[in-house]
């Protein structure tokens, strides 16, 4: 018989939580000690093994199908949530779309795309969210930006680099307007890491991209997954508004 959970557990949500560096984010927070919701487009099998990995009994690791791009997916995963367990806590905005294209070989059509996924996206989370933590008096949210976000992209496409501008932005509008209310929003803008959506972006080019890392190497997606536990910790309700950067030296300020 599985033991009951602690009354205090929190439940964090994580979008694009399936495979990459949500996956790294899913396994750190769950070792943190949250119950975790892996919620992606299209869950399938990796985000079974995954919730199986963290947990066989399915108590505290599971899945949800969400398309960050569209508010009733939000809202219906939200609901459930609070359904199942009381409450949410932390929202990890994780899911992106990702396209290395020349400037002018973008279709506006496709910038609009990509900017509804990723800006859209995470606007729509911190909203709907918001809003549930506003009324609890407490919450974290965790916004993954970019370096491409600050130096304008080099190795990504504008619609990309664009995209995570906007994500920093919005950090700073939500940090501002829930933060009377026992609310943190911050930021992480990592450079290259090595997971397989860089290496797919970089492709022949990835060996030039890592000698041009000050510190020679890209990276771990597991220590920036630790950095998002601390940002979704009940300590860290002093920082807020902030733009954590893990670039390797690739961008100073």
């Amino acid at each position: 018989m599985a033991k009951p959970l602690p009354k205090d557990i929190q439940t964090a949500v994580v979008t694009g939580g399936a495979r990459g560096f949500g996956a790294e984010v899913c396994r750190a927070l769950h070792k943190d000690g949250y119950r975790v919701i892996i919620t992606d487009v299209d869950p399938g099998k990796e985000a079974a093994a995954l919730a199986s990995e963290l947990d066989l009994a399915g108590d505290t690791g599971m899945t949800a199908t969400l398309d960050v791009s569209k508010p009733e997916d939000w809202q219906r995963v939200l609901d459930e949530c609070i359904q199942r367990y009381g409450s949410v806590e932390v929202l990890v905005n994780n899911a992106a779309r990702t396209k290395a294209q020349p400037l002018f070989d973008i279709d506006p059509a496709e910038f609009n795309d990509i900017m509804a996924v990723n800006a859209g996206g995470t606007f729509t989370g911190c909203l709907i969210f918001g809003r549930h933590f506003k009324d609890r008096g407490y919450g974290r949210i965790v916004n993954l930006a970019s370096l491409a976000g600050q130096n304008g992209g080099t190795a990504t496409g504008a619609h990309y680099a664009a995209s995570k501008g906007a994500i920093l932005t919005l950090t700073k509008v939500f940090a501002r307007d829930l933060a009377p209310f026992g609310i943190t929003c911050n930021a992480i803008a990592p450079g290259p890491m090595d997971t397989p959506m860089v290496r797919a972006v970089l492709g022949e080019n990835i060996d030039k991209a890592i000698a041009a890392i000050p510190v020679g190497q890209l990276g771990d997606p597991a220590v920036v997954a630790e950095l998002v536990t601390t940002l979704a910790s009940p300590r860290s309700a002093f920082i807020n508004g902030a733009c954590w950067d893990v670039n390797g030296g690739l961008f100073m300020r």
